[in-house]
Order: C-alpha cells, then sequence, then structure tokens
C-alpha cells in the first residue's frame, strides 16, 4: 500500500544534508540524461492557481508529480510519488517543508560550486519561511562567520534573526539597508517576491556569488539588468525552465541582450561539462526556478527512510 506522510513527518526525516546530497544527485542525472523534467505548469482562475510540476527519476524507479493550489487562503504542496516500473503509486507527501528546504538545497548546492571557497559574508533578502532555509543551506557549505538580512517586515526581522543565530550559532543580524547587505558580502541571496530589482550592480565586490530565488515569473524580479551584465557565468537549473519562468532574464532576453546559449545548467557544471567560476574575482550568478526532480529526490529518500523506520500512514488505494 502506498504511503502517506504528513508535515510532521517530513520534518522528523528531512535535514539540509540529506537534501543538498538528493539535490546534487539530481542535477548530476539530468545533466547525463538519466531524469526526465517539465517545466512548471498552471492553471488559473480569479480565485486559485493550480501548479503543477512533474518528472522521472528512472535510476531511482520513480516518477511522479507535485502539485500545489495558491489562495489569499495560503498555498498547500503534495508530493505523489509512483514506482516508474510499475505504476504503483508509492506515496503522497505534505511539502511544505520539503519544498522550503529542497528550494534552499538548490541554492546550496550552487554555492558549493560556485562561491569562493573562503566564503564567509552572506547577504540575504527576506526573512520568510524560505529565506530561513536558505541560510542554513549556505551554512552547510561554506563557512560563513556572518550573515546579514534585510526584510520590508521590520518587525519581524529581529526574531528572525535572533532565532537563526541561536539555531545555527553563527552572527546573523538585521542591516539597515539593501546596500549595507550587498556591500562586503562573498554571497549575495535573494528569496523575496519582488517585482523589481532589490539591489545595485555598483554594490558588489568582486568575486561575489549570487543566488536568485524568488524570480519564478515574469512578474517577479530581483536582480537587475546592471548586475546581470557582469555575472559570468550565469547559471540556471534547467536552461527550459529559465527560458519559461526567470523573470530576472526574460526582458533581457525579450531586448536581444541575453541569449538561450548564454545559460549554462547547474548539473552540466557539477559533472564538469561547463565551467563554473573561472576566477576568484568573477561574479557568479545561480536563478533559481525550481524543478520536480529535486522534490522527486528528497521525496523518494524520505519515502524510503519512512519505511524503515515505520513512520507515516498507510493509504487504502495505489497499491
Amino acid at each position: 500500500m502506498a504511503l502517506f506522510l504528513s508535515e510532521q513527518d517530513v520534518e522528523q526525516l528531512l535535514t539540509m544534508p540529506l537534501a543538498l546530497a538528493e539535490v546534487e544527485a539530481a542535477h548530476r542525472a539530468l545533466s547525463t540524461r538519466r531524469a526526465h523534467d517539465v517545466p512548471r505548469q498552471r492553471t488559473r482562475l480569479p480565485q486559485t492557481t493550480l501548479h503543477i510540476l512533474q518528472g522521472a527519476l528512472p535510476q531511482l524507479d520513480v516518477i511522479g508529480y507535485k502539485a500545489y493550489t495558491s489562495n489569499r487562503s495560503g498555498v498547500r504542496f503534495l508530493v505523489h510519488l509512483y514506482r516508474a516500473s510499475t505504476g504503483c503509486l508509492l506515496a503522497v507527501i505534505e511539502a511544505d517543508r520539503l519544498g522550503m528546504i529542497r528550494t534552499a538545497a538548490a541554492s546550496g548546492v550552487a554555492t558549493r560550486w560556485l562561491a569562493r571557497p573562503d566564503a564567509t559574508v552572506a547577504g540575504v533578502f527576506g526573512a520568510g519561511w524560505q529565506a530561513e532555509g536558505h541560510i542554513e543551506a549556505l551554512a552547510a557549505v561554506r563557512p560563513l562567520q556572518r550573515v546579514k538580512v534585510f526584510a520590508r517586515r521590520a518587525d519581524r526581522l529581529q526574531a528572525f534573526c535572533a532565532r537563526l543565530s541561536h539555531r545555527l550559532g553563527i552572527e546573523v543580524s538585521a542591516a539597515a539597508s539593501p546596500e549595507e547587505v550587498v556591500r562586503g558580502s562573498d554571497i549575495v541571496s535573494t528569496v523575496t517576491t519582488a517585482a523589481a530589482p532589490l539591489f545595485d550592480a555598483a554594490w558588489l565586490a568582486p568575486g561575489t556569488h549570487i543566488n536568485a530565488a524568488g524570480s519564478n515569473s515574469l512578474i517577479r524580479r530581483e536582480v537587475g539588468e546592471d548586475v546581470i551584465k557582469r555575472c559570468a557565468p550565469i547559471v540556471v537549473d534547467s536552461v527550459e525552465t529559465a527560458l519559461r519562468e526567470a523573470g530576472d532574464l526574460l526582458p533581457l532576453f525579450e531586448k536581444g541582450r541575453l541569449r538561450e546559449r548564454d545559460l549554462v545548467e547547474l548539473g552540466d557544471v557539477i559533472c564538469g561539462l561547463q565551467p563554473g567560476r573561472s576566477t576568484t574575482e568573477a561574479i557568479t550568478l545561480f536563478e533559481s526556478q525550481g524543478m520536480a526532480i529535486q522534490d522527486l529526490a528528497v521525496a523518494a529518500r524520505l519515502a524510503e527512510m519512512a519505511r524503515a523506520r515505520a513512520i507515516g500512514v498507510e493509504l487504502p488505494y495505489g497499491g
């Protein structure tokens, strides 16, 4: 029978090191043609939008999808995981935390491969659910000593910084301005729903790595053209997905100032098929839109662990 895992079950099982390992493996599989991924599809109504990401990892014998609805009342996530060889349902997993951790892990993997090894200071835009995971991921792959955070909600920012400082054992402090976040940072991460660029290229020091994780539609922009002009390489999780959803990049394609061949897939950097950071002075950019194979790789590992530990509830269907 299929297994159901709740948010509480996922929290019990999922760690950042696990997510980093599975997300990196998924990108290796995609680069070596051992994975299939379909860019996000959306069905929109005035009140609610349904979002679906689907794909397959044949080496794990899994195929499946993540579906979520966004509404004024909230966002609701579920992953449906099937055995590829038989078509049988393996698991249904509540995926709010799963999605947060795997999104952060994608930026963590990109940081591992693109940021300078001696990066110790990070600047983060955003103090929400996703930003929390991103800081944890950055701290897992680089010896961070300080994180500067800027967010619109100043009332939430202080509590956010105090909580992360205590949990991670590093200095996480509130920045007074976007410029303060960027200047002096070795890594800059944007995890927001901004509709306009968050910082100026002039504030970036040579050697900075940027993770842009919030711009997954045409109406969202976190990184401006002035920044993108300074970046090499421009790395994406998937070129096909970026050409559909990367709000930071799409205006430059429209103007003819960026071409598909200018984009490098993260998996190709990991596998050594494309260069990543070329010099210590290079400014590198990772544009993250999110992929089904990231969710499926993490979900498959969670389902395996849950069965071994007798965690979750058997469903009366799908076997």
